[in-house]
Parts: structure tokens; sequence; C-alpha cells
């Protein structure tokens, strides 16, 4: 009897022991074929993200502008005067005054124009001493600016123009507001400008002269 019960058991151990081995081989299976499809679903996946590719560029140069103004005495003979000194390179206005030299009671008239270069852009431009200097008659005289709709700066010209310095202004006097010039000279402002010897100049101001220099300083806009 215990012949046949140790028998038993061992074909009972026997059989669980191979259940068990199968178990193991079948969940080895299972866990290779969701592997497996797992290894099929990510390669499904990453066909499924592929797709067609198309670009549009766009690109733009940029070039700056320049604004340049230029002066004339004359009206029409237009040229840069772009620094004060030396006196040559500066604008010789034109000034006139009887018997080749002030005296008291004399008013002169001299025509400066400016308009833009081309090309340049649009700006404007503002009037200001740059020096007085001399001998030491520029404490004496007395001046205004105007602008006027021609190139003829007189005595007849001057009372019809608009103000930029006030009448019987110091030489040490500014002007007052801007004047606009078009892009590409398409437009001139022409200053006309009056100095005068005040009639009640005494004789220290016999001989002596005055060196004067404005500015026209343009700023583009």
């Amino acid at each position: 009897m215990e012949v046949h019960g140790d028998l038993d058991r061992q074909l009972i151990m026997a059989g669980t022991r191979r259940s068990m081995r199968e178990g193991r081989l079948s969940r080895s299976r299972r866990i290779r074929a969701v592997l497996a499809g797992g290894l099929v679903f990510g390669v499904g996946a990453t066909m499924t993200l592929a797709a067609w590719n198309d670009s549009e560029y766009s690109s733009a140069t940029f070039t700056a502008g320049r604004f340049d103004i230029v002066g004339a005495v004359d009206g029409a003979t237009f040229s840069s005067h772009p620094t004060s000194t030396p006196i040559g390179s500066t604008a010789a206005l034109a000034f006139s005054a009887p018997f080749g030299a002030m005296v008291p009671g004399t008013t002169v008239y001299a025509l400066f124009s400016v308009k833009t270069a081309n090309p340049s852009v649009t700006g404007s431009l503002q009037l200001s001493v740059a020096s007085t200097a001399g001998t030491g008659l520029g404490p004496y005289l007395r001046y205004g600016v105007r602008t006027i709709s021609g190139t003829t700066c007189n005595a007849t010209t001057y009372p019809a123009g608009t103000a930029v310095v006030a009448d019987n202004s110091t030489m040490s006097t500014a002007g007052t507001g801007t004047q606009t010039v078009a892009a590409n000279g398409g437009s001139t402002v022409n200053y006309c400008i009056a100095v005068t010897l005040p009639s009640g100049a005494d004789n220290g101001a016999q001989g002596l002269t005055a060196i004067q220099t404005w500015q026209i300083l343009g700023t583009a806009s």
C-alpha cells in the first residue's frame, strides 16, 4: 500500500510540474505575442505619422534713404556748403551796400536759397547763427530774415515775405519755426536777409567789420 501511495504521489507531483511548465510556456507565448503585437503596432504608428512636406520662403532687402540739402546765393546755382570753416567753404552772400560800405541808416539785402539734393528724402529747415566775427561791427548791426516766393531779394520783395527772424534783431538771434523742403529738390526755400546799420550808430562803428555766419540745419522727416 505504501508503495502504491508513493507512486501515486510521484505521479501527482510529476503532473503538477508538467502543468506548471505548460502554464509557464503558455504565458511566455502570450507575452511574446503581446510583444510582437506591440512591435507591429509600433511600426504601424510610425508609418501613420509620415506626411508630405512643402515650404514657402520670403525675403526683403532694406536700404536707408539719404537726406542732403544744397544752397545757392543766386537762386539757381546750388551746391553743398557743409561746414562753417574756413570762411571760403561757406556760401558768400551777395550783400551790396551803397557807396561800397554801410553808413548809419543803411539796409542791405541778400538771397540764400535752400532745397534738397537729388536723391534726398523730404525734410525741414531751421535757421540759426553759427558765429559773428570781425573787428567789432557786429554789435552795432541789426537784421531780419523772411522767406519770399521768388529769388529777387530787395527792399520791395522783403516786406511781403514771411518772417523767420524778426526785424531789428541782434545778429545772434536765431530763426523761429521751421520751413519744409520736398524730396529730390522738389521745392525751394528762398531766404531774404536784411541787415541794417541803425541810424543811431555812433562814431565808434566807423571802419569796423563784421563776419556773420548763418547755419541752415536740415532735418529729414
